[in-house]
């Protein structure tokens, strides 16, 4: 059994390779998994995840346990996880690793990958809201799909999104500058959502034609980052039909309200990365890539830790 630290996974997994190791599972391997629906369990600090994935095909299984802190002592610690993947036949262990940066890496690697299918070849701006450890993993993912020359980043709070700015232009060639939301959903080309805003970030018809977005900070029925009108403006695509809509305010709630219907979901991500739906339909066209996490990331990232 191989038990790795934080430092260690950092090291040893390569964003380009989690890229395309998620295309090649989400294409060929998707029809031999099994994903049961995840646990939720309250505890005395928020909530805990069970996520479990087995692929038949490549005799693999793993779990993830992940807790959520609904009063964290740092933002950077609300969500804490730990994979484990096992011996199918005997269940014992073969991998445990800490799994904040998998988790991290697999998100923003689910959302470059989609990007890779969806956004136009002539995008130039980036824009992120959020400013903690997705929008980080985002901001290094993304550009390794497309050229972007400018980075948009809108946080919390005009402070929080400097720091972020002044921060992140240390470590790349590319223009980043604080914004505001109203900003950062207007002239942004490509849009990822990595907060834990319980409401709207902005509004939606602020989006110019042909955006594309990524919304990832939402997973509960209740919250949603992203208002009905963008919604109803977009083709959307989801990791999961199970999960995404037995989860997802940001579809949940346009649902209920009657904005859009079930048939406003176009494709999940195996049927868009195996070529069997048409999402895009034109340059002005607007697309959502909306996601919960899906174990099959998390067993594909854990694999190439291993």
């Amino acid at each position: 059994m191989h038990q790795l630290t934080e430092t260690d996974i950092r090291r040893q997994l390569d964003p380009v390779r989690v890229i395309a190791a998620l295309e090649a599972a989400f294409r060929d391997r998707f029809d031999s998994i099994t994903l049961p629906p995840r646990i939720y369990v309250e505890t005395a600090q928020g909530f805990s995840l069970i996520m479990i994935c087995y692929d038949r095909s490549g005799n693999a299984l793993g779990m993830k346990l992940v807790t959520v802190q609904t009063t964290p002592v740092r933002p950077d610690e609300r969500i804490q996880a730990t994979y484990i993947l096992f011996d199918p036949t005997t269940a014992h262990p073969k991998l445990i690793v800490p799994a904040n940066y998998l988790t991290d890496l697999r998100t923003a690697a689910a959302s470059a990958l989609t990007t890779k299918f969806l956004a136009r070849e002539d995008v130039r701006v980036l824009g992120i809201f959020g400013t903690g450890r997705q929008a980080r993993a985002h901001l290094k993912l993304l550009p390794l799909v497309r050229q972007f020359q400018r980075v948009l980043v809108c946080g919390r709070d005009a402070g929080r999104s400097r720091a972020f700015a002044q921060a992140a232009s240390t470590d790349t060639d590319l223009f980043i500058e604080p914004a505001d939301a109203q900003t950062c959903a207007s002239e942004s080309d490509v849009i990822c959502t990595c907060t834990t805003s319980a409401t709207p970030l902005f509004d939606g018809n602020l989006l110019r034609p042909g955006t594309h977005l990524n919304l990832v900070g939402a997973f509960q029925p209740q919250n949603r980052e992203v208002d009905s009108t963008a919604i109803h403006r977009a083709c959307v695509v989801v990791d999961t039909y199970d999960g995404v809509l037995s989860e997802a305010g940001d579809l949940l709630i346009p649902l209920s309200e009657g904005r859009i219907s079930r048939r406003h979901v176009l494709a999940d991500l195996h049927e868009l990365v195996a070529g069997e739906k048409l999402v895009r339909r034109d340059a002005a066209s607007i697309t959502v890539f909306k996601s919960v996490g899906c174990a099959l990331e998390d067993l594909v990232t854990a694999e190439l830790v291993l």
